[in-house]
């Protein structure tokens, strides 16, 4: 993990040495978190020849997180690692990220090709709960509880926060021209599943997968390799730029 800073303001995974690079992702973290929160996501994904990069906290400051993004979306491409990769580029939003990442994709901000949303939050998407039980809410990951339990630079308490009434006014799901990706816990306690499924029925090009028995962080929950998976074969229809890749055949 390359990273800018102690407490990483931007985080960027490369593809395996010797492969060239299939597209770019740009990871926009939720309430309370920081770049170096999505390594794992950012480390599987990257395996499967992505370049990715994670920005900071847009709750935090917007303005540094909008010009992130724009930086990694329009600068040239790049094979070299470490460097800005090469189309598609795609915005994964976690939480309060997600609806950025989508505020700015419904405003038509250049170079967005398409969008992998974890865990969409609506206006009443908050917890009040105590540090361990936010945890819970977090992710049924024991493995993710205890990084972000020991990590100091993640902010307690933060999804207490409310979700930005601008952001929401902005992210209209008419309004966006891109394919959506959506994963969602289905037992996501802070942003139930059934609250988002209309904004994504609104999606001109959507689509909308229910992790089974997740929680409010689909990237990092016990159920990560299928949300990352998920989102591989998702970029892969992408680039292609066709429907399914594969399908179960009917042996009956």
């Amino acid at each position: 993990m390359t990273v800018a800073g102690a407490v990483p303001v931007v985080a960027s995974w490369a593809e395996p040495q010797g492969i060239k690079a299939r597209g770019t992702l740009v990871v926009v973290p939720g309430r309370g978190e920081h770049a170096g929160v999505y390594e794992r996501f950012g480390r599987r994904v990257a395996a499967d020849g992505y370049r990715v990069w994670a920005v900071s906290d847009p709750t935090v400051e917007e303005a540094r997180a909008r010009s992130q993004i724009r930086a990694l979306l329009e600068s040239v491409p790049s094979d070299e690692p470490g460097e800005t990769g090469p189309p598609p580029r795609v915005l994964v939003g976690s939480d309060t990220g997600a609806l950025f990442a989508a505020a700015l994709a419904a405003e038509g901000t250049a170079g967005i090709d398409a969008l992998v949303l974890a865990g969409l939050p609506t206006a009443d998407a908050r917890s009040t709960a105590a540090w361990d039980d936010e945890l819970v809410l977090r992710t049924s990951c024991p493995t993710h509880r205890g990084r972000l339990d020991g990590d100091d630079a993640v902010r307690r308490g933060a999804l207490a926060g409310a979700v930005p009434g601008e952001w929401l006014d902005r992210a209209r799901a008419a309004a966006i021209t891109v394919p959506v990706l959506g994963l969602h816990g289905a037992a996501d306690g802070v942003s139930p599943l059934d609250t988002v499924r209309a904004w994504y029925a609104d999606l001109p090009q959507g689509e909308l997968v229910s992790i089974a028995g997740g929680v409010h962080d689909a990237l990092n929950d016990q159920t990560h390799r299928t949300a990352a998976a998920t989102a591989v074969l998702f970029l892969e229809r992408l680039r292609l730029g066709e429907g399914p890749i594969a399908r179960v055949e009917d042996l009956g």
